[in-house]
């Protein structure tokens, strides 16, 4: 997968930018807050229909303007298509191939994206509301299914609490809820499961690359709903029973406290826990590990690798886990870096590249 060329319009720092890209390595250069990041977010944006770093939406739009725009040209093994989305006081609006998506997750996975960036070491050493995000983040680029369930599921989880908070609590109104909550939970489960079993199964063998087979990395799935069975009628039925079961609780504290909404993910290394345990060092391998485990989970479901975005990352790996990153991707993905100096970055893989210096929103090609 190959983003070939970008437009975009008052889109944070950014006026009016058009820039053609190279099919391997690009390279942004530039002291900090001079719009580096603003660009890999306007990719990203194009990729996911969101913001990886903000969830108001109307902050991508440049100062004094009304809309904001970005387009692309993406070329896949199968095709070659024209990419837009739009924000403004309507909302969002995107395109495919010049025809407008009647739903977002109808647009999403057209062009398919793996962020690297700092924060994203919180995936290890931050909140499970991280990591959530993550779950939902990447499953649904793979899946529009999951995409829909997770908003039914959000939609009828915020009915709920609302409804559990106004204290006049019919149980008939809740049954009805409960039984919609579970449908939708038991597609979430069932994806999540999947996914972070194929993650791990990347993850463990990156891992043990890292460590020169000192390490063993597990990643773990916990989901607030323990089950026994993953036949999807069984755990359903378990689903329903266990929010009966919890309905006198939640009703006392006036919220959910049964679903995904509370599920998390665990890492070990050489069964210890890394969260809680775990050196930087092994917190940044494990965060790592993942990341480029993502590349192969979407190159297996989609049939081709995604497009790498690392958003300033390169200076947080020490040479043996920076090394380890470039050799992976070398030849084999599109990848986009940002980075306030050259040295930063090996040499040894930029013999076929794009280097783009900017400054202030403005944009110089090395030729």
């Amino acid at each position: 997968m190959i983003l070939n060329s970008i437009s975009i319009t008052h889109f944070r720092n950014y006026d009016s930018l058009s820039l053609d890209f190279h099919p391997k390595l690009n390279i942004f250069i530039g002291p900090n807050a001079q719009g580096k990041t603003n660009l890999l977010e306007a990719i990203y944006f194009l990729s996911l229909a969101k913001s990886h770093r903000t969830s108001k939406d109307k902050e991508l739009i440049q100062f004094n303007q009304e809309e904001a725009y970005v387009n692309g040209q993406v070329t896949t093994e199968s095709s070659s298509i024209p990419l837009s989305i739009s924000i403004g006081k309507g909302g969002k609006r995107a395109k495919v191939n010049h025809l407008e998506s009647a739903k977002l997750s109808m647009y999403i996975g057209h062009l398919n994206t793996v962020l690297f960036a700092p924060e994203d070491l919180n995936i290890v050493k931050g909140s499970p509301q991280v990591r959530r995000k993550f779950l939902n983040m990447e499953c649904g680029q793979i899946s529009k299914v999951y995409l829909s369930h997770l908003s039914s599921y959000n939609k009828v989880l915020a009915q709920k609490n609302q409804y559990l908070k106004s204290r006049k609590v019919d149980e008939l109104m809740i049954e009805v809820l409960n039984e919609q909550m579970a449908e939708h939970a038991t597609r979430i489960i069932i994806k999540r499961k999947q996914f972070i079993d194929t993650i791990e199964k990347h993850a463990s063998k990156i891992h043990r690359d890292i460590s020169n087979n000192k390490e063993d990395l597990k990643v773990i799935y916990k989901p607030n709903i323990k089950y026994d069975n993953e036949d999807a009628d069984d755990l359903q039925q378990e689903i329903t029973k266990l929010l009966s079961e919890n309905l006198d609780k939640e009703i006392e504290r006036g919220t959910s406290l049964v679903g995904p909404h509370r599920d998390d993910i665990g890492f070990t290394i050489n069964e210890f826990d890394v969260q809680t345990y775990g050196s930087q060092g092994q917190q940044r391998s494990t965060a790592l590990s993942v990341k480029l485990a993502e590349l192969e989970l979407i190159n297996e479901e989609v049939g081709e690798y995604p497009v790498l975005l690392l958003d300033d990352v390169l200076s947080e790996l020490d040479e043996v886990r920076q090394a380890h990153l470039l050799t992976s991707i070398r030849n084999r993905v599109q990848t986009f870096v940002t980075t306030t100096s050259i040295s930063d970055i090996n040499h040894a893989i930029m013999d076929d590249m794009q280097l783009y210096e900017i400054e202030n929103g403005q944009i110089k090609i090395d030729e």
